[in-house]
């Protein structure tokens, strides 16, 4: 938000310098980001002097060009080359002197001594366009006979200077977002500082407004008082429609906004000055003299002031006239029924909407006006009539004409101000230590907050209604300290503090451990927004649309849903990555996935039992293992290198694997992957994704991925901590075997059937081979096994170890058809 330092001094007489008055904005909570300076005439004319042309002849070298010699007031003539096709002998010019810098927009070049087709130039005529003067280029701006010559050009245009904060307003100062608003701010904050009362606002007074005629009736109805608390308008008549003057100009650009004309300059300005959005109808086409504030319905076409046709949803707030809609209330207007240079009556609006209903319209079209930023946040209902008054004041002065109707008020339940008992005592315990009373009392008062009945320790508050942020002692609180000033607020000496004592697993350690791990390893953490689009969950058979969890106040339409799942998020991430040429990554994340299941509510009637939560640790990869080296070839990552990360997660955290099963599976979104149960329950799911997915995000290198339940495995965690094991006395021995299986034989089933068969002895089973080609039959293989066995007790003998052998190799032909190679 930008507020002009030269317009704030309207309300409040100041000398500070913007910095100061910059540093103590942002010590009350109006963060100012940036100072900018502003020029009405960009450069100030510095260099720009008035001059007479003493001479003017045909440049013996070019037909349009003129050889001139001016008087610039020096003693010196000066040559200059023109090629305006008014120039003449004894007028009165502007001239740019060598040095001086013109601007044109963004642009800009400096007046240098030189030779044009042979002639030397020493300087230049300017026209009224060349030097932000005017926008006219049909030659060069002609001086009145009696200017004095040698002036400075500053001395007969006036260039405004102005200093432009650009404040980063938070959501919950509805109250300052206009320049009346800030300046109240200031003052409070100058009193606190000066203990004084000698900073006061000046408030523009409306006390001129009156109605002249009732020439022009204009009927006003309310069909959606929800929505509208307060409706505000009347008439203007006899007005012409024609170009700001130039104060009012120069206080637009100073704050970014392009002046349009008069009457619509005028509703620009006192939002602005005073924070409530208005809007001007041409009165011509308001169809049957009435303006009705309604709801038309969903799809409905309506062309704005952009002349776009958008499908209204239903919920959007329309100003109608009898026939039609007129404008989008409280966020934009419409093509048909704004102000024109034909205009000469308008009605003008001054209203209260409904915050929550101008937010939904605003997210729901992509349209973020001047206007919605206010009504989102809340305005103020009692000051429609003052802003009403202020622009018909204003409207009259720089477009003429006469107020035609009586104001037309619709409130039909006054909001009244919010009254707050506050406790001072409530105040220190907040700040942490003693505040003055009287000195918070000045604050309050100083902000505008009156104040009632009064005892030793409390105050009855009545909050005004343009702070609608502030309804709880708490909200004075911090209303009283941002003034006071956080910096004031004593460091304590003493430092209390708890020791918490946590028994059994703590989510956030193991977390952190993991993903400590996981980044020593190579990968980066991201976190995405929960929020996401619903279109992933309809493109992908994996996923059930009707599952989604839908927002009902979207922020936008790419964010209409909450995640079912980590994985959008994670290939938008690698997209945006790769598209920046950076391929090779490794990326995890931890973070809640959301789903309606409608089935719940069947069973649980409570209004949250359909949605239901739980945390996940999803990781990708993609591109090559590592970095390109001189001395290693290039590799891509495969699914075993998933695998690997999973399994160490696992491994890491103790989960018993003679609980976990494994099975391969493919779906709509993994090409070829792998599912790890637990107690018969879905644990986690990893693979390589298919094309399909890939394709929607246009990524084209193969991205391994895996999602892991972490709710649940926090669940199945073993309670009991690391307990040191003696190394082994006796020594381990290693016997191999090769065997030809069926090819769809996979080694975790003869895994399985190893630990069943010795589950004293053996330690561990390892493949080291597998093997299809020449000498293996037809749908065999044949896998290479080690088997590491142990006793604790002894060490092991040959007859012993050859046993078991046999017994592991008998287990093997009879349950899974295995033969020795």
């Amino acid at each position: 938000m930008k507020i002009s330092y030269n317009w704030l001094k309207q309300y409040l007489a100041v000398d500070l310098d913007a910095e100061t008055a910059g540093q103590a904005l942002t010590s009350a909570g109006l963060e100012v980001e940036d100072i900018i300076p502003f020029e009405s005439v960009k450069g100030s004319l510095e260099g720009v002097v008035t001059a007479k042309v003493v001479s003017c002849q045909r440049h013996p070298n070019a037909d349009k060009l003129s050889l001139t010699t001016v008087d610039t007031g020096t003693g010196e003539l000066l040559s200059i080359v023109c090629g305006a096709p008014n120039v003449a002998a004894g007028q009165k010019v502007l001239v740019a002197t060598v040095g001086t810098t013109i601007y044109k927009g963004d642009e800009s070049f400096q007046i240098k001594k030189s030779k044009i087709r042979g002639e030397l130039s020493e300087g230049m005529i300017c026209a009224e366009d060349e030097l932000g003067l005017g926008d006219s280029h049909e030659g060069i701006l002609v001086l009145a006979d009696d200017t004095p010559v040698g002036q400075p050009a500053s001395s007969i245009f006036k260039v405004e200077k102005d200093e432009v904060f650009e404040i980063g307003l938070t959501p919950n100062r509805s109250d300052a977002a206009s320049h009346i608003g800030v300046a109240r701010d200031l003052a409070a904050i100058l009193n606190h500082r000066s203990s004084s009362a000698n900073y006061k606002m000046f408030m523009p007074s409306v006390d001129a407004f009156k109605t002249d005629l009732t020439d022009l009736n204009i009927e006003v109805e309310v069909a959606d008082p929800e929505a509208c608390p307060r409706y505000s308008g009347l008439t203007i008549s006899g007005i012409k429609i024609q170009p700001s003057p130039e104060w009012l100009v120069n206080r637009l650009k100073a704050i970014g906004v392009r002046p349009i004309n008069n009457v619509v300059d005028v509703t620009n300005f006192v939002l602005f000055e005073t924070g409530q959005p208005l809007h001007a109808f041409d009165a011509a086409a308001i169809k049957g003299n009435k303006v009705i504030v309604k709801k038309l319905p969903a799809g409905t076409a309506f062309v704005t002031l952009d002349g776009v046709e958008r499908k209204l949803s239903g919920h959007d707030l329309m100003i109608c006239n009898e026939n039609e809609g007129m404008c989008i209330g409280g966020v934009f207007g419409g093509l048909s029924s704004g102000v024109t240079e034909t205009t000469t009556a308008i009605f003008l609006e001054s209203a209260c909407f409904d915050a929550k209903t101008i937010r939904k319209t605003s997210r729901f079209h992509g349209l973020q006006t001047d206007a919605s930023f206010r009504f989102e946040r809340g305005t103020d209902p009692n000051i429609t009539l003052f802003a009403l008054q202020r622009a018909a004041l204003l409207i009259l002065e720089v477009a003429g004409g006469h107020i035609s109707s009586e104001i037309k008020d619709v409130y039909p339940q006054v909001i009244k101000p919010v009254t707050v008992l506050f406790s001072f005592d409530y105040l220190d315990k907040i700040a942490g230590q003693h505040i003055d009373r009287q000195q918070a009392l000045r604050i309050i008062n100083n902000l505008g907050i009156k104040t009632h009945t009064q005892t030793e320790n409390e105050v009855l508050l009545e909050i005004p209604t343009f702070k609608v942020d502030v309804y709880r002692p708490a909200d004075v609180v911090e209303e009283v300290l941002r003034v006071y000033g956080y910096d004031n607020i004593q460091i304590p000496e003493k430092l209390n503090a708890s020791v918490n004592i946590s028994e059994g697993l703590e989510p956030d350690k193991i977390q952190h451990a993991v993903a400590d791990m996981l980044a020593a390893n190579g990968y980066y953490e991201m976190m995405n927004n929960s929020l996401t689009r619903s279109e992933y969950t309809t493109k992908h058979p994996a996923f059930d649309e009707s599952r989604n969890v839908v927002m009902l106040n979207p922020l936008s339409k790419d964010l209409d849903v909450l995640r079912q799942s980590l994985l959008f998020g994670g290939l938008e991430t690698i997209a945006y990555n790769q598209n920046r040429k950076i391929s090779d990554l490794r990326l995890f994340e931890f973070g809640k996935v959301y789903q309606y299941q409608a089935e719940t509510a069947k069973s649980d009637t409570s209004d949250l039992a359909p949605y239901h939560e739980h945390l996940c640790l999803d990781v990708f990869l993609t591109g090559s293992r590592e970095a390109e080296n001189w001395n290693a070839k290039d590799s891509a990552v495969d699914f075993f290198d998933l695998k690997q990360t999973v399994e160490s997660i696992l491994s890491k955290l103790r989960i018993d694997d003679s609980k976990l099963r494994t099975s391969s599976f493919s779906d709509g979104i993994f090409e070829t992957g792998l599912t790890y149960l637990y107690n018969g329950q879905i644990l986690l799911q990893s693979g390589q994704l298919n094309q399909t997915t890939l394709k929607t995000f246009d990524i084209r290198k193969p991205v391994f991925y895996a999602t892991i339940n972490w709710s649940m495995l926090l669940n199945i965690l073993p309670e009991r901590g690391i307990r040191y094991v003696p190394v082994p006395k006796y020594p381990a021995v290693r016997r191999d075997l090769a065997l030809v299986v069926d090819k769809h034989l996979r080694f975790e089933t003869l895994e399985s059937i190893a630990f069943k068969t010795e589950p004293k002895l053996l330690k561990a089973v390892r493949i080291f081979d597998i093997y299809e080609g020449d000498k293996i039959p037809a749908g065999k293989k044949s896998y290479a096994l080690s088997f590491t066995l142990q006793d604790n007790e002894s060490t092991l003998t040959d007859k012993v170890i050859d046993k078991t052998m046999q017994k592991l190799l008998n287990a093997f032909e009879q349950q899974s058809g295995a033969i020795l190679r």
